[in-house]
């Protein structure tokens, strides 16, 4: 297995997609255009074609951390994910393409007797989307394990840089500012027995499930906001679940945006559920921690066009 595109390209196209049937949430009105496709070289290809025509895009993977606006986009929209796991093993180090889910990613970590994405087992979206938003879970995070990420800017630029140079810090890195786009990454595993990796994960998995919605039953896009930095009295960071639930987030609603019953901090869909309704349900949640905590909560999903309430100074479409 290897980076490399087949002969047959994997592109494919759609005028007018509706963004509900890509994201996790199952919201969101059409775009301009969607442009599938799994490696490296076709998403560039395809990226440097899109800016000779002068078009506006967005990257998407598995949509998993996105609220797309009622109304869509007026842009292509560009999605970047792979059906079967693209990785490259040399040693210890997995070379892993950006559109590799991230679960498919684990698994064969696990399967190679390699350790250090285990902790990963569970969550949805893309290895792309996951360096993006250092994502992580069990006091683990991706910047943990990455050694260095190809990027091409959204001029067409190409480069190899460290993963130093991405300033990860907790669920971000600067990636987020700058818009450039993963086309892989190179994680450095240890080896590991693979019986006790296969008990961790099935634990992993079960704990997951314990605690979080099951995405065809309950569409969503996991948890909303970012737990709270570290204080003074807590060393260590603490569940915004906990502050949402004393707060009384609980019974909060707007349309058909619900709280899960069993996670004060995730907005789950349920029937009529709008996108508008969403993102007025996440304000609600803030201001209750506000009043009660005196805490400013950060959204760890993000927002996709435009919508009703947004700050004034948002800019681009994805916010």
């Amino acid at each position: 297995m290897n980076l490399t595109a087949p002969a047959k390209s994997t592109v494919h196209s759609k005028p007018n997609a509706l963004l509900s049937e890509y994201t996790t949430f199952r919201l969101g009105g059409a775009c301009r255009e969607l442009i599938a496709c799994a490696y490296p070289q076709e998403l560039e290809s395809t990226i440097l074609d899109l800016n000779k025509r002068n078009e506006n895009f967005i990257l998407i993977g598995g949509g998993s951390n996105l609220v797309v606006a009622d109304q869509g986009i007026k842009a292509t929209v560009i999605r970047y994910l792979s059906c079967q796991p693209i990785i490259i093993k040399e040693e210890n180090d997995l070379i892993i393409s950006g559109s590799t889910l991230l679960d498919h990613a684990v698994l064969f970590a696990l399967e190679n007797s390699l350790e250090g994405l285990n902790y990963a087992s569970g969550i949805p979206g893309t290895v792309g989307g996951a360096i993006v938003g250092n994502a992580g879970a069990f006091g683990k995070q991706v910047g943990d394990y990455l050694k260095s990420v190809c990027i091409l800017t959204k001029q067409g630029v190409k480069k190899e840089i460290p993963a130093s140079d991405l300033g990860f810090r907790y669920r971000h890195s600067n990636l987020k500012e700058t818009g450039d786009i993963v086309l892989w990454g190179r994680f450095g595993l240890s080896w590991a027995a693979r019986d006790p990796l296969l008990t961790e994960r099935q634990d992993i998995l079960k704990l997951r499930s314990e605690k979080h919605p099951n995405l065809q039953t309950h569409p969503c896009a996991g948890s909303f906001f970012r737990n709270i930095e570290p204080t003074s009295r807590a060393e260590r960071r603490q569940a915004t679940g906990w502050f949402l639930e004393q707060a009384g987030g609980k019974s909060l609603s707007v349309g058909g945006a619900k709280i899960f019953d069993r996670h004060a901090n995730i907005i789950v869909k349920s029937n009529g559920c709008t996108s508008q309704d969403v993102h007025d349900l996440h304000l609600l949640m803030a201001k209750a921690v506000k009043e009660k905590f005196s805490l400013d909560l950060e959204r760890e999903v993000r927002f996709v066009g435009n919508f009703r309430g947004m700050p004034a100074e948002t800019q681009g479409f994805i916010w």
